[in-house]
């Protein structure tokens, strides 16, 4: 019978998003893709530091127990196949069960995300994510400098989602950014009971509900949704979780307020916004990708 993934939450990530290969990719900037193919080389036996995302990669994997596979996880980067041995002999020194990658050295590897049938792409390149998400694909561009997930939880995967533009489309942020926040207000109170349509991140919230449905018992899943909204255009945000059948564990409308602090309290292994700004502010406390998704990002 043919391998397949079907029925599984999918991630596929890059080299950098995964593992810390930032000083080696400043070889890469300075000099050529050689040098930074030998340098990797030379470092074959070294395994390399935990990235940005690897709290959130090795948690999700946590969820395969008992034989029965839920998430599958696929190195997929612009490196040479040569720097994917050392990528691969690193996921293995962490015990990650990582066993599929792409490299494509230097070409976009985006185009691979469909027969993977990925729910999520994680990646350092913004023209892969952005190609990623005009192709339907989750996609978050992974900020290298963003602190690392906390170890306070190693039982349980904490995400974070911004609302409008990522789980939802950008309709209500367009009034907000034409006409300003008391328009905003209005537009959303006005349509309370009418549901959001869906934002490019919908897909990966379906599919971490299925996962949280069928939980592993050494693994669990929290979510929250960590959004500037506020009284009383909050409603049409729950309002929406509702009509989807989805739930979300934490909810923070904290009208304006920066993020950052609010989510290191949560303390999430990895957190998702459509504005530079915010993740900015989020990195510094937790790891953090921007979606260039909807208005905020166009042209």
């Amino acid at each position: 019978m043919p391998a397949t993934l079907e029925g599984q939450l999918v991630v596929a990530i890059s080299s950098r998003a995964l593992f810390d290969f930032e000083e080696e990719n400043r070889v890469f900037e300075a000099a050529d893709d050689r040098a930074y193919m030998r340098l990797q080389l030379e470092r074959l036996e070294q395994p390399a530091q935990p990235g940005v995302a690897f709290s959130l990669v090795n948690k999700l994997l946590a969820f395969n127990q008992d034989g029965q596979p839920r998430v599958e996880v696929v190195i997929l980067s612009r490196n040479d196949p040569v720097s994917g041995m050392r990528v691969f002999r690193s996921a293995r020194r962490y015990g990650l069960p990582v066993q599929r990658g792409v490299f494509t050295r230097g070409q976009s590897p985006w185009r691979y995300l469909e027969p993977l049938a990925a729910n999520l792409f994680l990646s350092t390149n913004e023209a892969d994510v952005r190609s990623a998400l005009a192709a339907g694909v989750p996609a978050a561009r992974v900020f290298p400098q963003s602190a690392r997930a906390s170890e306070a939880h190693p039982d349980e995967v904490r995400i974070a989602f911004d609302g409008d533009a990522v789980l939802f489309s950008d309709e209500a942020e367009r009034v907000y950014q034409r006409e300003g926040l008391a328009a905003f207000q209005d537009h959303e109170h006005a349509r309370a009971a009418t549901p959001l349509a869906p934002g490019p991140f919908k897909p990966l919230l379906e599919a971490l509900h299925r996962l949280q449905q069928q939980p592993a018992a050494a693994m669990r899943l929290r979510t929250a949704l960590v959004t500037a909204r506020s009284a009383p255009a909050h409603e049409r945000a729950i309002r929406t979780l509702m009509a989807w059948q989805i739930d979300v564990d934490e909810a923070m409308f904290l009208g304006g307020l920066p993020k950052g602090r609010f989510l290191r309290e949560f303390e999430p292994d990895f957190f998702f916004d459509d504005q530079t700004g915010h993740v900015e502010n989020a990195a510094p406390h937790v790891p953090a990708g921007h979606v260039a998704s909807g208005v905020v990002n166009d042209g």
